[in-house]
Parts: structure tokens; sequence; C-alpha cells
């Protein structure tokens, strides 16, 4: 046992009570979306009103908290008073003055500006009633739009960094590691290689200099989940880092984070500065002999930085390119030296489970996926935004209890999960479990956990075409079969979506796409086949309709459109030739016109301009 000069339970009551004296606290979402739809103006605009207020209840002070993301991105600004359990969604500042009047001052909800259930169309006023929050169970989003990020104390408050004071105090690195070992945590990153193996492995290489990279590149299209944690709660990620650190005996963390992430930057260098100020980290944490620099990297603006190898290349000035394996990171990694690299999501399950213990996590999830995963849910759903559900959750209930079903009221098609290194899934795929087993034997992947769910008249072939345009521009080009492959995957797909694929382009397709699989050095190039080969196996028709039949099924794709003229309708008007800007359109006044298809670029000007819905698509 070790002694520490920092006694974290009487912290926590000194928090507590700081929080407590806030009086009533109003919830503004400040993560990057709610920002960017004006939340900064919200939060002036109460400070301006509340300044004044002198009916608060049983509370002596109104106090505007500025907070992480919320995940409810679909609804923002996202705006919860946690006192009278009131969530309002879709806040402008305009809107501030009547919840100030009438639900601050008076008690009375704002009624218009309380969430509405799609499915029963009647408002739901608490947050945790709201099916999107109701079916979640958050662990490492637990206190993200609860809290304020900034702030040091408001983290303590919530049992920040205790789990670190008990891991010093018992000073047993094996310890945490058998801990993390029970829990069954496994990689969040992508991967799903079990956490606590790593950590073995790596320790194995106690007694001279190591590392602990933390990586926050999170460049799939579509996801935000990391960014969320370092935005909304970055002191769970930093004593996420610091028991990993003490685990494996390493005194020095990288956190390599997105450069377009400059939000989740910005917060975590503060949360770095103000540990050390109050000895969290830095030298002798919290009294004991644990000492632990961290290091804050911008990454380089490469998807392929993700890859570890690539990643630590990057840290260390070169350029972001994957190296062989072995030797693996856990031996000869950054530097040179011993290297543990976890993803942001896995390092902030880790103070969780220190202070719940092992047993509570594995008792969420599947046999072989234990705990929670969260999910970036976008695309054709009605509730995008993060979600964190126990692994083995179907993918049933993400899209249609907590995303609350397609857009529209469109049938729904497919989701397309982990981003380019993904897959896709079905309607028949709709009530797997969702966990790393069942998703591989699924030709798919949890990924870092982007989901993007697509409706009808999404094009299947167009989303293979996006995927692959995304990984053949990002590929560092070190391999062949990366660097060539996916570049003449690319052109086939092009091809087939321009109206001239052939038969014997899918054959070829699926070749290339197994030997680029096969033969590429690192996880891009061995996954980028993977939207093709998922689509190829679940929407082939889709494939053939586009060559056969020179036909988009769901009518996306530009040179299959066929925009005609019902003789019965047109007038001879000449207002559809007039706007044409190619002169596709042929014929006199008062006479019947004809599109020339030839010529047709398929603008859709005449289709817009005609004035007696004459034209339409084929």
């Amino acid at each position: 046992m070790t002694t520490l000069n920092i006694d974290i339970k009487e912290e926590q009551r000194k928090a507590q009570a700081e929080v407590e004296k806030q009086g009533l606290r109003v919830l503004v979402c400040c993560g990057t979306g709610c920002m960017a739809n004006g939340s900064l103006n919200v939060i002036k605009k109460f400070e301006e009103l509340g300044a004044n207020v002198s009916i608060l209840g049983d509370y002596e002070k109104l106090t505007i908290v500025p907070t992480g993301c919320h995940g409810f991105c679909e609804q923002g600004v996202l705006v919860i008073i946690p006192q009278t359990h009131t969530a309002y969604v879709k806040v402008k500042p305009e809107d501030v003055e009547e919840i100030v009047e009438s639900h601050i001052k008076g008690g009375k909800p704002v009624e218009r500006l309380l969430y509405t259930d799609p499915k029963t169309n009647q408002k739901v006023q608490k947050s945790e009633d709201i099916n999107f929050y109701a079916k979640q169970t958050r662990t490492a989003l637990a206190n993200c739009g609860h809290i304020n990020a900034e702030s040091l104390d408001e983290a303590i408050a919530v049992r920040g960094y205790e789990a670190l004071a008990n891991v010093l105090k018992e000073n047993n690195p094996d310890a945490v590691i058998d801990t993390i070992v029970k829990s069954g945590l496994r990689g969040r990153g992508g991967g799903g290689f079990p956490t606590g193996l790593k950590w073995k492995f790596t320790a194995a290489n106690r007694g001279g200099k190591s590392y602990v990279v933390c990586n926050g590149d999170e460049g799939d299209p579509g996801a935000f989940m990391d960014r969320s944690v370092m935005e909304g709660d970055p002191h769970k990620l930093l004593e996420g880092i610091a028991i990993a650190a003490f685990a494996i005996g390493a005194d020095e963390a990288y956190i390599y984070v997105r450069a377009e992430y400059p939000l989740a930057i910005q917060r975590l260098r503060k949360a770095i500065k103000d540990a050390e100020e109050r000895h969290f980290l830095g030298k002798n944490i919290m009294g004991s002999e644990f000492n632990l620099e961290i290091h804050i990297k911008e990454g380089a603006g490469a998807f392929v930085c993700g890859e570890e190898t690539a990643l630590m290349a990057s840290i260390e000035g070169e350029r972001g390119m994957p190296r062989p394996k072995p030797p693996f990171p856990a031996n000869k990694g950054l530097f040179g030296r011993p290297t543990l690299i976890n993803n942001v999501e896995t390092l902030a399950n880790v103070p969780v489970i220190m202070l719940k213990g092992a047993d509570w996590f594995a008792s969420m999830g599947t046999e072989t996926s234990k705990g929670t995963k969260t999910f970036a849910l976008t695309g054709e759903v009605n509730n995008t935004g993060l979600i964190e559900v126990p692994m083995g959750t179907t993918l049933r209930e993400i899209v249609f209890d907590i995303g609350g079903g397609i857009r529209g009221g469109k049938k729904f098609k497919a989701v397309q999960i982990g981003g380019p290194s993904g897959g896709c899934l079905t309607e028949e795929h709709l009530d797997i479990p969702m966990d790393y087993d069942n998703l591989t034997k699924a030709g798919a992947m949890v990924g870092s956990g982007g989901l993007v769910v697509m409706a009808e008249d999404t094009c299947i072939v167009e989303v293979a075409r996006f995927f692959m345009n995304f990984t053949q521009n990002e590929s560092c080009g070190k391999c062949v079969p990366c660097r060539e492959g996916t570049k003449n995957m690319l052109k086939i797909l092009e091809k087939i979506v321009a109206g001239k694929g052939e038969m014997s382009d899918l054959d070829l397709l699926e070749e290339l796409a197994v030997a680029v699989k096969d033969g590429s050095l690192c996880g891009l190039g061995k996954t980028a086949p993977n939207p093709v080969l998922s689509t190829l196996k679940y929407f082939k028709d889709e494939y053939i309709s586009h060559i056969k039949d020179k036909k988009c099924p769901a009518g996306v794709c530009t040179a299959m459109k066929k925009i005609v003229i019902n003789p019965e309708l047109c007038r001879g008007c000449t207002k559809c030739a007039r706007t044409c800007p190619v002169g596709a359109i042929e014929g006199e006044l008062k006479q019947v016109h004809k599109i020339n298809q030839d010529k047709c670029i398929k603008c859709e000007a005449c289709l817009n301009g005609c004035p007696f819905k004459a034209i339409g698509k084929e």
C-alpha cells in the first residue's frame, strides 16, 4: 500500500459542495454539432436573462453549464434542466426568454420545445423517457452532457480520478491488468483485440522506457464517438491513460487527435494543464512515485494514420505509413520502445471498470463481447446521434427503437457499419446481436462504430463507389495491392454507375477485392474491399440492373436517369427548351416537344420549370 497526499474522497466532497452552490443548473450542449447550431448564442441569452431571475423555488442561484455532447444530435441545440427533469430540443436564442419566464420563474415547462415521439406523436418531458436515451446503457459516455467538460471540479464530483487514486494506493500494476483481463474489455477501435492481453504483452517489457499512445484519429466518415468523449469528458480519458501507464510501467503518453477536432484538442489541453496543477498528472501523482507526462499530437490529416504503426510514424515526425508486423508495438513501438496503443473509447472504459469491478462490466454484453459499445447513428433515420448500448443489442433495436425508424416512413434497406473498413447489413440481419463475432460472420465488422442507415431510395452501388473513392484517396501508396487495387476497383465502380458496365466487370471486381484484402500491408488495405464484397453478396441484383438494364433501381445514378416529356400534357410553350442549358429539347411553338437523350445532361432544369408538369423521370 502507498500513502497518498491527496484524499480523493475529501476532494469529491469539496467538488460536490461547489456544484451544489450552483443552484439550478441549466445544461446547454456545447459539443461540436450543437455549437454549429448556435449553442454559444443560447448560453449568452440565458446569461443575459438569468442574471436578474428572482423566482427560483428552492434555488438561490441560476447557473448555465456548457457541457459536452448530449448525443441526440438530430435535436440540437439541447438544453436540460436536471433538477426539474426537463429536456428541451432544437432550442434557439429566441426561445430562451420563454424558458426563463415560463419554466424557471413560473414552474411551467415550455411544451412546444419538448421532444415529440415520432411513433406516438406525444410530447416527452424527461430525457430518460425519450426512447433515444431510455434504451441506452452509458458507460464511456456516462458523464458526457451532464458536466462542464472544462471543469476539473465537476469531473471530480462524479468520481473522476477516484479509480486512479485507488490504483496508486494499492500499488499493484499486475492486479490492474488482471482486472482488465477479467472484465473482457476488447479494443473499441475496430480490431476487438482483448485489451488486458495487450496490456500484459506490453508490461512484459517493464523496466526501461515505454509509452502509452491513445488513438484519437477517428477518420471514418460519419463517426464521432471518440470526439464526443474527448470534448465531453476529457478527464475520464486522461484517467484511463494514467491507469494504463501505471499498469505497464510507462511515464510518458501521447494522445493522437485529428487536427480536424479543434474543440477536443482545446479541452484536452486545458484538462491536462488543470490536472497537472492539482497533481493528478505530472510528477509524483497524488504524492506517489508514479510520474506521467501526457502530450497532444495533432494528426496529419490522413485516414491511414489511424493504423497503429502509421500513427507512431506520424508522432515520430515521419510520413504516416504502415510498417510490417512483427515486431509488434508491445515489443518495439514508438521511438523503438515498448508501446501500448488503445483508442479513446477503450481507455474511457478503464476508470469505470476499476471503480465498479470486472464482474460488473462483464455482466453486460455477450459471451465473447463484454460491456457496451458506442455507435454514431447517422443517415436515413429519424433520431441521428451518438448512442451507447450493451454489446449484443440488435440492429432492429438500434434503428427502430433508439433511432425512431426510417425518415419519411420509407422502407429500411441496409446499414453500412464500420465505415470504409466495414460492410453492409441488410433486412435479414436486423435481429442478429451486434457484437464482434456475429458481425464478422455476416461479412461486416464493429469497426470504430459508425452506423449509416440507408432507405429504399439509396443506391447501393453508389454507396460502394463512395467508400471506395474514400479509401483510394486515403491509401498511402506504400504497397501495390492497396495502391493499384483500390484504384482499379474504383474505376470499375465508376464505370458501372456511369451506365457503361459489363457483366464481366463483376467477376473482375470481386477478384480484385479478394486480392487487395489478402495482399495489402495494413488494415486500411485489408478492409478496403469490405463494402464492395458485402454489397456484391447481398445486393448483386442492383449491380446487374445497372449493367444489363442500364437502370438504377433507386433512381440515384445520374447517368441512368431518363427525363421524358409526356406528349399528352405538353402544350408546346417552349419554356423547357429555353431553360435547357445544352439545347437538348426539340420542338416548335405550340407543338409537342421531345428530349434528345444523347444531348441531355440530366440537370432537371426543364423538369423543375415546366408549368404543366409534363416532364418526368423514367
